[in-house]
């Protein structure tokens, strides 16, 4: 049973607000937001989820962590890329954390983008149902219209802007320093090794200005939609693919992947003998598929703390990490 004891926040208009404020859940929790790190973790809670941004201030993201697992404690977060595959992870991001392990006790688990079990523990579950399999392709195949992010949507993915703009997320190398580790876990747990990691990545502009009800007009000629390859090459050739389709309207791009309803899927394709296709639509309360699969990778992490903590301190990754079933929550409704 997991009990909430604080909430750590950056935003200094956050502070002394109370978690389900914060949370939109309708009801107070009686725990007031602080950043206070130093009070909280001299507290000496058992677990820390960590849910910062990593990806523009990394060094800042492992210190945090670092200095969380020096307090003793559980980390779960899904910050840091490099660190989904810890194993095959550069010696300067391993090393601090080994080392606050090793003196403190604590543990970390990475895992959660995209939403991190639709690309590492969902297909290699999926690919020893077959008898051959030639190519495990993951795909996020989403409607951006519904996304409550304007600011990633215009600009960190480029929807509505010339097509001579080049999206921060599609920049080269990008795609795989966010999504390569995850192709890494997946052919570590295969027992391949890769020759490489490569990218693709294509864009289509509107044919013609849509509307949207969150983040109004879209114009024609602008980007529309995007879809990227992330490609694990074996042997040659790529067998271990993550893919993602996005777009602001479904009229663009029509001949890319589509969800089989609704404004969003992750599919998981072995192709092989035979071929196996699982698709999962997650939908949140609102009906939101995006949202439902952002809870989704949080749900992940967030269960898999007490496992961790009945474990020796260690660093773990999403092949070490069981997922189990919902004891005890079934038929619960959950704070």
């Amino acid at each position: 049973m997991l009990k909430l004891v604080a909430i750590l926040v950056h935003d200094a208009e956050k502070v002394g607000r109370d978690g389900g404020d914060l949370g939109d859940l309708g009801h107070p929790l009686g725990i007031a937001a602080t950043d206070d790190i130093d009070a909280v973790l001299a507290a000496g809670p058992q677990a820390v989820v960590y849910a910062a941004s990593g990806e523009i201030r990394p060094d800042e993201a492992l210190d945090d962590i670092v200095r969380a697992i020096r307090a003793g404690a559980v980390v779960v977060t899904p910050s840091i890329y490099a660190l989904y595959d810890q194993r095959n992870a550069p010696d300067y991001l391993r090393e601090p954390v080994l080392a606050a392990i090793g003196e403190a006790g604590g543990s970390l688990f990475v895992s959660g983008v995209d939403p991190g079990w639709g690309n590492d523990v969902l297909p290699l579950l999926i690919s020893g149902l077959g008898s051959t399999v030639d190519v495990i392709r993951c795909q996020e195949i989403f409607d951006y219209s519904t996304y409550d992010q304007e600011n990633s949507v215009r600009y960190l993915v480029g929807m509505g802007q010339p097509m001579e703009y080049e999206p921060p997320m599609l920049a080269p190398t990008v795609p795989t320093m966010v999504w390569g580790g995850q192709i890494r876990l997946m052919a570590r747990a295969l027992g391949v090794e890769l020759d490489d990691v490569v990218e693709t990545v294509d864009r289509r502009p509107l044919e013609t200005s849509v509307s949207t009800t969150s983040m109004g007009e879209f114009e024609a000629g602008t980007q529309g939609a995007l879809r990227f390859e992330v490609l694990g090459i074996v042997d040659g050739r790529p067998r271990i693919v993550i893919e993602h389709v996005t777009r602001i309207h479904a009229s663009c791009a029509p001949d890319w992947p589509t969800p089989p309803t609704g404004d969003g899927a992750h599919r998981v394709i072995i192709e092989g003998r035979p071929r196996i296709e699982v698709t999962v639509e997650a939908t949140d309360e609102g009906g939101n598929r995006s949202a439902g699969g952002n809870a989704t990778a949080a749900a992940r992490l967030v269960n898999a703390i007490d496992w961790l903590v009945e474990a020796a301190p260690g660093f773990y990754d999403a092949l070490d990490v069981p997922l189990r079933p919902a004891v005890g929550k079934l038929g619960r409704t959950q704070p």
